[in-house]
């Protein structure tokens, strides 16, 4: 009887521990297809002084109409993979593009794509991967030169450098800062004197400041800013808005050891259910 009790409580403990294998099964599977199926974010700057107002094709279809030097837009969602880009100058079509090119996006990441380049340089996009979390009570502030004729040598406040030389097609690390207002005074190879920009940096949020036109040319060389939330929770950041805590144990990532424990415990049943029909006979 003893016995018998045993092997009917080791048979229940198997049963349980198969049934938590297969209901975990098809949530892992969910957890991993999310991930795999989240868009790319993407916001683009037209950066080209060459090139005036323009429309944007993205895989044929029209995207942006009256596009205008100096404009950054919003992040939007692209599904990942390959994108065919064209850039054409307002109402001549696609046909008529400056800028025709491939560009590959992944799954969840963030992106910047800038509308580069002049005549006598030929036009390009230019992607950079850009990371929107936040350093948490803090600004993060990132500098890209845009600027064809244009380094930059530093960028300082209150007598302090927050960023160092930078050349054209160059974007810097994310600059940790207190929030509040600044005044910035950024200093170029092309000019004996520091050009002051001034800027408000806000909390968990990411500052873009972005170089752009040219010291030598037209349009004249200025610096546009953008400000946007980050993440996880906040909108408008370019990453998933509803995207979990990365410092959260998530289910995806436990699964191999949930698989391993059940396992072994499995396996534990299996060989004490061994033992006991071994004494029995």
């Amino acid at each position: 009887m003893k016995y018998r009790l045993l092997l009917s409580v080791n048979k229940l403990f198997l049963f349980f521990a198969c049934g938590a294998i297969v209901a975990l099964l098809p949530f892992t599977l969910q957890m991993h297809n999310a991930h795999a199926d989240s868009p790319s974010f993407v916001r683009i700057i037209h950066a080209s002084p060459d090139v005036g107002s323009a429309d944007v094709f993205v895989d044929g279809q029209h995207l942006l109409s009256n596009f205008q030097f100096g404009t950054v837009t919003p992040y939007v969602t692209l599904a990942p993979g390959p994108h065919y880009v064209q850039v054409a100058l307002i109402g001549r079509g696609p046909g008529a593009a400056a800028i025709n090119q491939n560009i590959i996006v992944n799954s969840g990441d963030v992106y910047t794509v800038a509308a580069l380049g002049t005549k006598a340089l030929g036009f390009k996009l230019d992607v950079f991967n850009d990371d929107n979390q936040v350093a948490t009570g803090m600004a993060k502030m990132r500098v890209y030169d845009l600027s064809p004729d244009t380094g930059l040598q530093s960028i300082t406040t209150n007598n302090n450098q927050v960023c160092g030389v930078m050349s054209y097609q160059d974007a810097s690390d994310y600059i940790p800062l207190q929030s509040g207002a600044y005044n910035f005074n950024i200093s170029t190879a092309q000019s004996n004197s520091s050009i002051p920009f001034s800027t408000t940096l806000n909390q968990n949020t990411i500052t873009s400041v972005f170089a752009i036109g040219e010291s030598n040319g037209t349009p004249k060389l200025e610096f546009v800013s953008t400000n946007v939330n980050g993440v996880p929770g906040m909108p408008g950041t370019g990453s998933d808005p509803n995207a979990p805590d990365p410092e959260a144990p998530q289910w995806g990532s436990l699964w191999p050891v949930a698989v391993m424990l059940l396992g072994l415990l499995a396996t534990s049943g299996i060989a004490v259910n061994r033992r006991l029909t071994a004494r029995k006979a």
